[in-house]
């Protein structure tokens, strides 16, 4: 018997999450459940986070949540409870397998069989944005050695425990390639254990591509967070319907589950809404637990269900479709078919899978770590670069001197283009002058001439060599 924590969400929620309950509990589901209030109720009740304290307790004391859609209410400064969550407790993989049920979900992809899985913790979702300027405005991509080597080894210990063939990386590190291509290097490196599955990486824009016209091509695809956040839904979609689709997200200790689509709330209290996806989250939350035998059964009566023709509204094809069902008939179709299999659509064999243990992350030793330079960003409303050189001379000393101007990353002095737009957001690079070294004093020497001459710096970035290797990119065009 395993106690989890139930959130019945908002909108078509409770409808959705009553429906699968009904049928993993009728499958032999061995749970105890405690049941906590999150989403819009407790948004609106003043709570910024939508949960309370108390509900935290219980997640964390019981260390697999099975979540429903909620709502957020717009506006307000109110902050997404799913990221929250996930970030809380760790929740640093989040897995969508996307599977085809042609020919009775209408699909361009009738061999689509592939999984999403899609770092949950940092990316552009660690969610550190400021105004910098009247013009600019930036949000911190954060990409660390434990988070890339964390997704993309339990990437590959998921297509051991599953029999798949192989694991592509997406990844944009053409472009970003201290970032990216971070993921990148640590995806190569761990790709080397694992000598028994192919492995290959694509630049994000071709794959993408590639992955809506091809599918079949792929079989585990591993990325980070915003990637996969939006290609995981692409994915569901091309394989019949974001409706059908689940999300496990898991870490160390703890685990949710879910469906991915939302609350839907014109839709609610109507008993129109398919379970399907809430199931299938449900399904991974028994793998999880080791109750493999009954997520086993549960599938193949979804698949069963499926392959009948019962299928809620969203589904209901004519020609395709035998009978139109609400919410609760259609969980009462799979629990008629427990015990069943597919006969068309391929049977699940899960009886004898076991959750993935997959070791903590060890640190490394740390790098040698050499200052060799600072980045001051600069709120000035000129437009001529080489006048704003010329107000940056009087910060030079016999330690520093100024080697390149960039605007939104492109350089526009020395030797800039005329024909360069520029914002009210400069960058500007300060090395240290032929035969000196640099220390943090040095920098805060150039910062305290900067007030006395009126520049207006907004922010410095440390430039360092790691091992002797520059751990910064250059200007476009350097």
């Amino acid at each position: 018997m395993t106690r989890i924590t139930v959130a019945k969400g908002d909108g078509i929620g409770p409808e959705i999450m009553d429906a699968t309950l009904d049928i993993i509990l009728a499958a032999g589901a061995q749970l105890e459940l405690d049941e906590i209030q999150v989403g819009e109720q407790v948004y609106l009740a003043g709570n910024s986070a939508g949960i309370a304290k108390e509900s935290w307790e219980v997640i964390r004391r019981n260390k697999v949540f099975l979540k429903a859609p909620i709502t957020t209410p717009q506006g307000g400064g109110y902050k997404s409870l799913n990221v929250t969550t996930r970030k809380f407790l760790g929740l640093y993989a989040n897995v969508r397998p996307c599977l085809s049920l042609h020919p009775y979900v209408k699909t361009k992809h009738p061999h689509m069989d592939l999984v999403i899985v899609r770092e949950n913790e940092e990316d552009l979702y660690a969610g550190i944005e400021h105004q910098q300027t009247d013009e600019v405005v930036q949000c911190l991509k954060l990409i660390s050695r434990p988070g890339c080597e964390k997704i993309i080894r339990y990437a590959f210990e998921y297509a051991r425990q599953y029999e798949r063939k192989k694991v592509t990386c997406f990844t944009k590190d053409n472009i970003m390639k201290q970032t990216d291509g971070l993921f990148h290097q640590v995806f190569d490196e761990i790709a080397a254990e694992y000598p028994d599955i192919e492995n290959e990486h694509w630049i994000i824009d071709i794959g993408a591509a590639k992955m809506a016209d091809t599918p079949e091509l792929f079989d585990v695809i591993v990325m980070p967070n915003l990637y996969g956040d939006v290609l995981s839904d692409v994915a569901a979609q091309i394989a019949g319907s974001v409706g059908l689709a689940g999300s496990a997200n898991l870490g160390e200790e703890c685990a949710m589950f879910e469906a991915i689509h939302g609350s839907a709330p014109r839709r609610a209290g109507q008993n129109l809404a398919n379970p399907s996806g809430l199931l299938q989250g449900a399904v991974m939350m028994l793998i999880h637990i080791g109750q493999t035998d009954v997520a086993e059964k549960v599938q193949n009566a979804w698949l069963k269900t499926i392959e009948d023709g019962i299928h809620t509204y969203d589904l209901y094809k004519e020609g395709i479709s035998t009978q139109k069902v609400g919410t609760k008939e259609f969980a009462q179709a799979v629990i008629a078919n427990l015990g069943q299999k597919p006969s068309t659509l391929k049977a699940v064999n899960l009886a004898n899978g076991t959750p993935l243990n997959l070791p903590k992350y060890q640190r490394k030793p740390p790098a040698r770590k050499e200052l060799v330079g600072v980045d001051v960003f600069v709120h000035w409303n000129g437009t001529n670069p080489d006048e704003l050189a010329r107000l940056l001379k009087p910060l030079e000393s016999e330690k520093t001197t100024l080697s390149m101007i960039t605007n939104r990353g492109i350089k526009v002095w020395p030797d800039g283009f005329s024909e360069t737009f520029c914002t009210d957001h400069w960058r500007c690079r300060f090395k240290p002058a032929k035969g000196n070294t640099l220390g943090k004093l040095d920098l805060i020497f150039l910062l305290v001439k900067a007030v006395e001459n009126n520049i207006d710096t907004i922010k410095t970035e440390n430039l360092y060599d790691f091992n002797g290797k520059p751990a910064f990119s250059l200007g476009q065009g350097q």
